[in-house]
């Protein structure tokens, strides 16, 4: 019995159309990051586990993709191995996993590469992750991320242009409607659970909080509880829930909610001063970014502001995110180096695209001019002319074998080519070729000498 072919749950082919939508996305992303002075990495899609564990928390660890070691994976097992429970267990079978992003990998390279990089070392990483997450709508289990990390300052100026590479992407290079750049700060979330008397415990009011939007604010409660958060703490937390409108407000609020709190007056410091540089760079008054005190972020490892941006009115989560990760080179013996980087999410961003019916009609085909092919003689006559236009920067090819017009003209068609250029014997007697445009339908005879000047004031 012949095996049906599937596809693991969470992932998805790219055809040809998707692809070219999809290398639309990522040549503004690059144009953008290159810009601001960022350079290209690429690390292994495999590191060691010992690289990944401990870096997302204990959510992102159940997440990870391990590699079985290769050949008889069980043999050093024992009984004992077993008993020690499925995470312990796994560490036995498994030395290496697929990476859960690019920033783990990019730290761990920045610590072996030190002494040949200049600091701040700008990076950035266009590369597949994968997350054991469970399949949904704008969520797949591997995805693409656009990521841009600086390492070796603590200036504040790399959140601010965090921020402008964000709006220059999303808003106007892809004119995505309706996103919202939210951002927060570490120390804020540390000062929220020093004032409601939980000092210590951020990581867990971390894990709660970022559920939010997820599940809401009663079941946010009742997982504090269940962290050891006790009903007091909770009461003392509520205005966090209903804080006012505008970012000066909520500044104004949080100043004063986290008044008997110096960790969480810094962080608040920290996000006034980054919002003075976004306005020194880019004096809008209407810039899509606001202060969300909800706002978490998983990853264990951020220290400092964080961001994330969602797409208002839409079924796609988060399409980009990131923040401060100070003592991530830490945890691979290279202290003091702070950093800060984010991501955009390649597959969501896609999906909001689509979405938004903004994807431009020439991402649907590479090639700009097909050559029909009558015979032997017009194949000979078509290739030094196809040479021509390749010579000149033109996508164009030539219908690789003599079948009925009809049929190439459907090819071009499918394949939305916009200019089908058809030569005979007649046009090759007169020196001439006759042009279609596939997309209004109009034909026209030009002679050989005027084919390049017709071509450069249609395909502009």
């Amino acid at each position: 019995m012949k095996q049906k072919p599937s596809l693991p749950r969470g992932t998805r082919d790219y055809t040809p159309a998707m692809m070219l939508r999809r290398n639309y996305i990522i040549a503004h992303i690059k144009e953008v990051f290159e810009k601001f002075g960022f350079l290209p990495l690429e690390t292994p899609a495999m590191e060691n586990l010992s690289v990944l564990m401990g870096k997302y928390g204990e959510e992102g660890d159940q997440l990870l993709y391990k590699i079985l070691n290769q050949g008889d994976f069980l043999k050093d097992i024992q009984p004992e191995h077993l008993q020690k429970g499925s995470k312990l267990f796994a560490l036995q079978i498994a030395e290496k996993g697929l990476r859960y992003d690019l920033t783990v990998p990019f730290a761990r390279f920045v610590v072996m590469n030190q002494n040949d990089l200049a600091f701040p070392f700008k990076r950035y990483q266009i590369q597949p992750v994968w997350r054991g997450d469970a399949p949904q709508k704008g969520r797949y289990r591997e995805f693409y991320q656009c990521d841009a990390d600086v390492v070796g300052t603590n200036s504040l100026i790399c959140e601010a242009e965090i921020i402008l590479m964000m709006h220059e992407v999303l808003g106007k290079r892809l004119g995505i409607q309706g996103f919202e750049i939210k951002i927060n700060h570490r120390k804020i979330l540390a000062g929220i659970a020093e004032s409601i008397g939980a000092e210590g415990k951020e990581s867990d009011l971390c894990v709660a909080i970022d559920k939010l939007d997820k599940i809401g604010k009663t079941k946010v409660e009742q997982e504090l509880l269940q962290r050891g958060f006790s009903e007091q703490n909770i009461q003392d937390l509520q205005p966090i829930f209903s804080v006012p409108e505008k970012n000066e407000e909520k500044i104004a609020f949080l100043e004063k909610f986290l008044q008997k709190s110096s960790v969480g007056l810094e962080g608040v410091a920290d996000l006034k001063q980054i919002f003075e540089y976004v306005r020194h760079f880019d004096n809008q008054t209407d810039f899509p970014v606001s202060v969300d005190i909800t706002l978490a972020r998983g990853l264990s490892y951020y220290t400092g502001a964080i961001f994330e941006v969602k797409v208002k009115n839409s079924a796609v989560g988060s399409i980009s995110g990131g923040g401060r990760y100070d003592n991530l080179t830490g945890t691979f013996g290279l202290q003091g180096m702070a950093g800060v980087g984010f991501s955009f999410g390649l597959d969501r961003i896609y999906d909001v695209l689509e979405e938004q019916n903004l994807f431009p009609a020439q991402t649907q085909s590479t090639t700009q001019i097909l050559f029909t092919n009558f015979d032997k003689e017009s194949e000979k006559f078509v290739f030094p002319l196809l040479k021509k236009l390749r010579d000149e920067g033109y996508k164009a090819e030539i219908y690789p074998q003599s079948t009925k017009l009809d049929k190439q003209f459907k090819y071009a068609d499918k394949k939305q080519i916009p200019f089908v250029i058809a030569i005979g014997s007649e046009e090759i007697k007169n020196s001439e070729v006759a042009i279609k445009d596939m997309r209004t339908g109009e034909q026209k005879r030009i002679s050989l000498a005027n084919l390049l000047n017709f071509l450069k004031e249609t395909l502009q």
